[in-house]
């Protein structure tokens, strides 16, 4: 049992210095996974349980887009088991945020595409989130104003708007996230971002993008010169 326990604490510490030595690009996705689980069960030897949820998801972007629940249902894994994958996605999520609320000013797609990323393209449905700026471009706040299915999302311009005069907003960029992965914009989005222009034009406010998101890829309105 003891011989069984050293083993395991040596196999963890030469995980831990290769990290140190040469950062995460040193592991396999099971490896990191292995990490991130014994942070909830740090007796346990988890080696063979991440090797389990990389043969059945696929990578370690696929596992952090799953549900918590799906994970802990997996054979060798529980609540506790998953606590690291937790932690790990919302470090991302706060990070990213930090770092976009933190810029003086949000210039191109780029400086929100991370941000955007994190906090968006593992969910498993749409979300309409926008970002109201001031004059300066400045972030005032980013807000999640629409939920959907797995395929679409329920727009309101109308409710966009009173949210930009909530906050005295002077410009918006729209998002939207697309879990089948493919960022290409459907005739919804493109009717959505037209008369959501329509309106902010009318009313004296600049719409500088609309992003869709997925977890390796992006489309940016601005950039593609449709907007």
């Amino acid at each position: 049992m003891m011989k069984s326990k050293d083993f395991r604490e040596g196999h963890r510490r030469r995980l831990r210095e290769k990290v140190i030595m040469g950062g995460f690009d040193t592991l396999n996705d099971y490896e990191i996974v292995e990490l991130l689980l014994t942070l909830g069960t740090p007796r346990k030897d988890c080696k063979e349980a991440a090797k389990t949820i990389i043969k059945k998801f696929g990578s370690l972007n696929d596992i952090l887009s799953t549900d918590e629940e799906q994970l802990s249902k997996i054979d060798g894994i529980g609540k506790h088991n998953i606590f690291g994958i937790k932690l790990a996605k919302e470090i991302l999520k706060s990070f990213h945020k930090r770092s976009i609320t933190n810029k003086k000013k949000i210039t191109d797609a780029k400086d929100v595409v991370n941000y955007l990323r994190s906090s968006m393209s593992y969910e498993k449905r749409e979300i309409f989130k926008t970002i109201f700026l001031d004059v300066k471009n400045n972030i005032i706040k980013i807000e999640d104003l629409f939920k959907g299915t797995i395929n679409e999302s329920p727009v309101y311009p109308r409710e966009v708007i009173k949210k930009v005069f909530l906050y005295n907003a002077t410009s918006i960029i729209i998002a939207h996230n697309h879990p089948s992965g493919d960022v290409t914009p459907s005739k919804g989005d493109i009717l959505v971002t037209e008369k959501l222009k329509d309106i902010c034009e009318t009313m004296n406010i600049s719409m500088l993008d609309h992003i869709i998101i997925s977890i390796d890829d992006y489309y940016s309105f601005a950039e593609e010169g449709m907007l």
